[in-house]
């Protein structure tokens, strides 16, 4: 449905809206006061109605237009093929046009964070790459082609460039997209067939516990109590910073984790798996109990500067975490390593698999073995020994059967 709108830099009306595949954008002479807007909006009714009903002449109706000439010439090449899916193509929006229709109607069922990421994924990467193609057009080697290229971009992969994680993010947006598209408009999805890039296995360098006391040990005391609760409880940064006090139950000694923080705002957490109860494992009580002396009636948030305000975790990171590491002569390492170093040191410690995942936030083991495979066996012994020990105790039970015999 089209639009009567107003152009800022003259103040007048002007009609946007969709004509054989076409978003038309057509200047009046009048300026935007009521009666003008009247004017042009029966002037845009009556345009639709015609379309509707096939009889409009665009010549007839903006003899002047710069859109004429393409319009004509879409015209001619959808009569040759009227019938065809190319026509039926022809006929469809231009991509960045559908997309941002598509993004409009979608945003309603999302959070904010990731409304935010879909809109930068959409202005930085997908309506560049078909900024001149109809959704129908666009072709399976016009997917990968834009792929390929996503693959050259500079980015925070191992390699410089974009990640394959990110580039199937990316992608993932694209044929949500073209599903959409192809169902509306009635053309074959040229999304079929195309699997997700491989992406490398995370790379992970959890503490060992002597480095986390050491950490501990060393840290500046307002900010004892904010690593301990990341160390010991494996939340997430947006999840440990976003904490506030209502989510603190001394009575029960639990975490409810229930909000993160993105962008300075708390908003519902990464998935609904993510909501979950942390008990108050060891000294993390008594690190809550210390902090409310601190905080609790300071800030609704349990970690805040002393404005009230909730941490600013690049600020942190830079001024407290890096330093600290370097001056304990650790490796540098990002501050989501308190997070994987908490998963090892329960699973390491012989806890349930289940529970684990649970309590990180995780909705399966799936994850957990993925992820963090590697170094349990290190921690717990789970490497083959408790077989050997097997063989070798029934090694030991025949000869001792052998002996019996002989005696």
């Amino acid at each position: 449905m089209g639009k009567v709108r107003t152009r800022k830099e003259t103040g007048k009306l002007y009609l946007d809206f969709m004509y054989a595949g076409h978003r038309c954008r057509e200047q009046t002479a009048l300026m935007d006061t009521p009666q003008n807007r009247k004017r042009v909006n029966a002037l845009l009714q009556k345009v639709e109605a015609m379309i509707l009903l096939g009889d409009f002449n665009y010549a007839e109706y903006f003899p002047d237009s710069r859109n004429l000439k393409k319009i004509q010439a879409s015209q001619a090449n959808s009569g040759a093929t009227n019938t065809s899916e190319n026509g039926r193509a022809s006929d469809t929006p231009l991509f960045a046009d559908f997309a941002d229709q598509w993004f409009l109607e979608s945003k309603i069922q999302w959070r904010n964070s990731h409304t935010r990421n879909v809109e930068s994924i959409l202005a930085s990467s997908l309506k560049p790459a078909f900024k001149d193609k109809r959704v129908g057009e666009i072709s399976k080697p016009d997917i990968l082609a834009a792929r390929n290229k996503m693959a050259r971009r500079k980015g925070r992969g191992a390699s410089g460039l974009m990640a394959p994680k990110t580039i199937n993010s990316h992608m993932t947006i694209l044929r949500m997209i073209l599903t959409e598209a192809a169902e509306r408009f009635d053309f074959t999805n040229p999304y079929l067939n195309i699997k997700p890039l491989k992406q490398q296995r995370v790379h992970i360098e959890p503490f060992s516990l002597n480095e986390v006391e050491k950490i501990l040990e060393t840290v500046r005391e307002d900010y004892h109590n904010y690593y301990l609760v990341r160390f010991y409880t494996g939340m997430r940064t947006g999840e440990v910073d976003g904490l506030k006090w209502e989510y603190v139950d001394f009575e029960k000694r639990e975490i409810l984790v229930r909000e993160t923080l993105i962008y300075g705002q708390t908003e519902y957490t990464k998935t609904d798996g993510s909501q979950r109860e942390i008990p108050m494992f060891g000294p993390v009580y008594q690190a809550l109990k210390s902090q409310y002396e601190a905080t609790g009636k300071l800030s609704k948030f349990v970690f805040c500067n002393r404005l009230g305000e909730p941490l600013d975790h690049n600020n942190v990171t830079k001024r407290v975490w890096y330093p600290l590491l370097e001056h304990l002569k650790l490796k540098k390492r990002r501050p989501y390593q308190t997070r994987h170093t908490a998963a090892t040191l329960l699973l390491a410690s012989g806890e349930n698999p289940e529970w684990v995942a649970r309590t990180l936030g995780h909705s399966s083991t799936e994850m957990l073995f993925k992820v963090y495979s590697r170094y349990i066996p290190n921690l717990t012994r789970m490497d083959g020994s408790a077989f050997e020990r097997l063989i070798q105790s029934r090694v030991i039970e025949n000869d001792k059967e052998v002996g019996d015999e002989t005696e």
